[in-house]
């Protein structure tokens, strides 16, 4: 019994992915308010597996793919809007497919309302965010690469923080004028795994 409950554990552990991404260029670069429109310069990651960061651009999405296929749970702040239909252009599959927790989302469920990331982690964590993605484009578009790794490998940080610290208290924070208040959060869904997610890796 002891070794069937250990065995149970070990198959009922979440894999799961934090991630961003970074573009290269602006909307109005491309005509259109459509995210997919955009092309993405930057993708990082927190793998909970390994407990490691780690860094992928267009050349080398090669060795993502296999991670996220992997993964029972991605996590990310707007990113059912933005940041996997910008992804899913460069992938032969559907990472739709994958279950995902935006945690914007969520919020945007608990308040009515859409709120920054930094907004979020200041009130919450008393932490900023270390720029914003209108610079990091201009980073891009001026060769300064490592400069965009290390701002999306930041927002991973915060976003991984900010996702550890609802799911142990329920909600989050933010500021409303002075005053700070309590987001709360329905997490019970959060970290129950998903029959559909993807258990395999496609060659490429």
């Amino acid at each position: 019994m002891f070794y069937g409950n250990i065995l149970l554990q070990f198959l009922t552990i979440m894999k799961k992915i934090v991630f961003d991404i970074e573009t290269s260029n602006f909307f109005p670069d491309t005509g259109s308010n459509d995210p997919t429109s955009l092309d993405m310069s930057v993708c990082c990651i927190y793998d909970y597996e390994t407990d490691k960061y780690s860094s992928y651009t267009k050349e080398t999405l090669c060795d993502l793919w296999p991670i996220l296929e992997k993964a029972d749970l991605l996590i990310g702040y707007n990113s059912d809007h933005f940041d996997i239909p910008v992804l899913n252009k460069y992938y032969s599959g559907d990472l739709t497919k994958i279950k995902s927790l935006d945690l914007l989302k969520e919020i945007k469920e608990s308040i009515g309302r859409r709120l920054k990331l930094d907004s979020v982690a200041e009130a919450t964590l008393n932490t900023n965010k270390s720029g914003h993605g209108g610079e990091a484009i201009v980073w891009w578009k001026n060769g300064e690469k490592q400069k965009v790794i290390d701002y999306c490998t930041d927002d991973v940080r915060i976003t991984k923080d900010v996702y550890e610290y609802a799911l142990k208290n329920k909600l989050l924070k933010y500021k409303d004028g002075k005053e700070i208040k309590d987001i709360k959060l329905d997490t019970s869904h959060w970290d129950k795994k998903d029959d559909s997610a993807m258990t395999f890796t496609l060659p490429f």
